[in-house]
């Protein structure tokens, strides 16, 4: 995202712990700083995108200090409670807040074509807007304050996580009942089964024994992890979502940390016993019994 903005002509100050990130960006052309908040002692517009709601708080913290934020973005997933209690820790120091978390992945970073979801004060939004849409092909205002954002967010990295959950257990029963794999998703996708784990990302990463689209494992977990926090929190009951939730919890204690979110197939496969793969890919491997 940064690296567009920079390609974009804007000046960007910029901080990350990783200093290779900030390496780069500065030989592309952004001015390097030694940390966040001296990113919002030269920065009036501040865009942050972190890994987890601890990492955010802990940063927006160092940032309320800095002498030129006037508007903080937020284009993390931290969940809605983090998200208004960090608006409010930023409200209180003058600054205006941009609830703006992304979906897309590194795919839609890299192109722009980012989903964004946009809460906040709308003259808040208007500061934030040029830059959004250098990021995101559709930006969706869901909502008035910072938290609105974040809701539709873990709602639907839940709906995801639910879909590639049960497109790996039914696509394993088909292989195991002999079905070509390719074939059983080419129909669901074409049919009321739909969903984007059995039109793309199936076909994709798993057919092919890739296995990565750019998103952690951990971070899935988390993401779904957020979202029943919240329907704890308003007392709505999710028994779907309930049994989601251990499945990535499952996954995340299966899988080492830099695994892809695509990775949690494997467990699928390997409780069904069957590999769901291509006919290409099933063609380089000894001829085994279906399920075998």
């Amino acid at each position: 995202m940064a690296q567009r903005l920079v390609q974009a002509g804007h000046h960007l100050s910029v901080f990350d712990t990783a200093p290779a990130a900030v390496a780069a960006l500065a030989e592309a052309g952004a001015h390097a700083c030694d940390s966040a908040r001296a990113v919002a002692d030269a920065a009036e517009l501040v865009l942050v995108s972190l890994p987890s709601p601890e990492v955010v708080s802990d940063v927006a913290r160092e940032l309320a200090s800095g002498s030129a934020l006037a508007v903080y973005v937020d284009l993390s997933t931290t969940g809605p409670q983090v998200a208004e209690e960090i608006a409010e820790l930023l409200e209180t120091a003058g600054a205006g807040v941009v609830d703006a978390p992304v979906s897309g992945g590194k795919a839609g970073a890299e192109s722009g074509r980012l989903t964004i979801m946009v809460a906040g004060a709308g003259e808040n939004i208007a500061i934030a807007r040029p830059v959004l849409e250098l990021l995101g092909s559709r930006i969706f205002v869901v909502g008035d304050r910072p938290g609105q954002g974040q809701a539709v967010k873990v709602i639907n990295n839940l709906m995801s996580a639910c879909s590639i959950a049960i497109t790996a257990e039914a696509t394993s029963l088909g292989v195991k009942a002999g079905l070509d794999p390719a074939t059983l998703l080419e129909v669901v996708a074409a049919s009321s089964g739909s969903n984007t784990a059995a039109a793309q990302k199936f076909p994709a990463y798993v057919l092919t024994r890739t296995f990565h689209q750019g998103f952690r494992l951990n971070l899935m977990a988390k993401d779904v992890r957020l979202c029943l926090s919240e329907a704890r929190r308003h007392d709505v009951p999710m028994l779907l979502g309930a049994t989601v939730e251990q499945l990535w919890n499952l996954g995340d204690a299966t899988f080492p940390d830099d695994a892809d979110f695509i990775e949690i197939v494997r467990m699928f496969e390997e409780w069904a016993n069957v590999t769901i793969e291509s006919g290409d890919e099933r063609s380089d491997r000894p001829a085994v019994s279906p399920g075998g």
